[in-house]
């Protein structure tokens, strides 16, 4: 489909010292949301997820399991690409730092920064996290009780000292700040953007963006003693995967700017300061937006490693249902802030609004009509003022639903839809058509278009987030599937009276939990 809409989205690039955890699984669920809510509203799309996969970290990791990094992150890579099927995220791209376009990609940027004369060698004596990958100044670090120094993470630090290029990035502080006054949406959510700006007006040092001491990274072209500093190399990854350096055609003319990069909190500093920093230096435009989510917390506790309590994401959806899960993770928060995950709210979220508001809604109405209309989209006559409030309410949906989309407040796009499923509920008890049915069989058939052409709407609107149930739920009003994007909502694509219907059947059953020792 040719169109002048483009919308380019990615998710941070997953290290690969780790298995795939909640927080991966919630950043990457709500790029798939955008972008099949994107899809669906005429755009083309490009959608990238990856993984990290250079730095001391990973060295270290493959050295204690006495496998070469390679294979190491062979492996590890493959866990997160695993993940994309199990939670049924649609994504175009997935890249690997370990990969050969990659590589020629950060040599690139590498040479226009230092014919720029933004790159400069000297030598690096600090504080560095190899956790974090991160560098910090004394005044960033804390001290416990002991005399010990960490990071402000918690993360240990050790002294380097060592040869390293450095990028200008000093130089860089008050073309940044006017960067984020002339685009005040670069930053979110808002509480974000004031961080990153006091962190910038604080006053920047240049940052040191190679290393000596250890091997498993990209060579610096012609400097082969010295690889390129991770965060330098893996912020790449986001031109790479649109053709970089190439950037007069294909890809890269087509979707960069990158319309959002959706990253947690921790790594904000990183996307905000140091990667419009980089592109700029290089003379290249930088991404659109930045938007830097909250934490999970699991049950009231940090999650973490040590406790034994970080949430498995494969698990959820083996115990609750996939659509379940992506509904719930991107419902219970505001998207930006953190947020407590538990397994009651869960429960308590699937059988409250998705079994009975709307899996009741949709069975009732479709068996009414499967019983009362002869399985065939029911006839209507001219609306009353309620069956045209109804319709109004599910027509209007999308405007609202795409403002909330496009300022990533996922939980207001989905209140927004419940609205008009409560109100369907309440118009369903106020028409009574069970009683219609004896009394005006003309005006049941009426009510029960109204509610099937108002579930249509619902159906629609909701298959970024649950795109199985949803899909089951237009196959059983006949929505063909080339009639599901946005372009087919509203009165003049309506429910064709007549229309035969399959035999409805629930999309959403009850959870009910297990009795212990049952």
């Amino acid at each position: 489909m040719a169109t002048s809409k483009r919308y380019y989205v990615t998710t941070p690039i997953y290290y690969v010292n780790d298995v795939p955890h909640i927080g991966h699984a919630y950043t990457t669920l709500a790029c798939d949301v955008l972008a099949r809510f994107k899809r669906l509203d005429g755009f083309d799309v490009k959608f990238l997820s990856g993984t990290d996969e250079h730095g001391q970290k990973v060295e270290k990791s493959a050295t204690e399991k006495d496998i070469d990094p390679q294979t190491f992150t062979d492996s590890v890579s493959q866990n997160f690409r695993d993940l994309l099927g199990t939670m049924n995220f649609s994504t175009d791209d997935f890249i690997r730092t370990t990969e050969e376009r990659h590589k020629i990609s950060v040599q690139a940027l590498w040479k226009r920064l230092l014919d720029a004369g933004e790159i400069y060698l000297g030598s690096y004596s600090g504080w560095y996290a190899v956790r974090d990958e991160a560098f910090y100044g004394e005044g960033e670090l804390i001290t416990d009780k002991d005399g010990n120094k960490t990071a402000p993470s918690g993360a240990a630090v050790e002294w380097v000292e060592e040869p390293s290029y450095f990028f200008k990035l000093s130089s860089w502080q008050d073309k940044l700040l006017k960067f984020y006054d002339d685009n005040p949406d670069f930053i979110a959510p808002k509480s974000r953007r004031n961080e990153v700006t006091s962190f910038v007006s604080g006053g920047l040092m240049d940052l040191s963006v190679s290393r000596t001491t250890f091997k498993w990274g990209i060579p610096v072209p012609g400097d082969d003693e010295h690889i390129m500093y991770v965060w330098l190399d893996a912020l790449t990854n986001y031109i790479t995967a649109v053709g970089f350096p190439e950037t007069e055609t294909g890809e890269y003319a087509t979707y960069w700017p990158a319309d959002l990069h959706m990253v947690g909190k921790d790594i904000l500093r990183f996307h905000a300061v140091y990667w419009p920093a980089f592109l700029m230096a290089a003379g290249l435009e930088p991404p659109k937006r930045v938007f830097a989510h909250g934490w999970w917390t699991n049950e009231g506790q940090k999650i973490s490693k040590s406790l034994g309590n970080v949430i498995d994401p494969i698990e959820l959806v083996e115990t609750y249902g996939l659509d379940q899960v992506r509904y719930f993770l991107l419902r219970e928060v505001p998207f930006g802030n953190d947020g407590d995950f538990s397994r009651k709210a869960l429960i308590g979220r699937m059988n409250g609004e998705l079994a009975n508001d709307l899996g009741n809604l949709s069975q009732r109405v479709l068996s009414m009509v499967n019983k009362n209309c002869e399985g065939a989209v029911p006839r209507h006559g001219e609306f009353s003022d309620a069956d045209n409030v109804m319709l109004g309410a599910a027509h209007g949906l999308l405007n609202s639903v795409r403002e909330h989309i496009d300022a990533q407040s996922f939980n207001e796009a989905i209140e927004t839809i419940w609205l008009v499923i409560r109100a369907s509920n309440a118009y369903v008890d106020a028409q009574a058509p069970w009683k219609l049915k004896k009394e005006d069989p003309a005006r049941m058939e009426t009510v029960l278009y109204v509610l099937a052409e108002t579930i249509r709407h619902i159906a629609v609107m909701l298959q970024s987030f649950m795109p199985q149930t949803m899909e089951r739920m237009l196959d059983q009003l006949a929505i063909s599937p080339e009639h599901r994007s946005f372009e087919f909502l509203g009165s003049e694509h309506a429910l064709v009276s007549g229309t035969e219907l399959p035999k409805p059947e629930g999309v959403f059953p009850r959870f009910v939990e297990e009795e212990e020792g049952a």
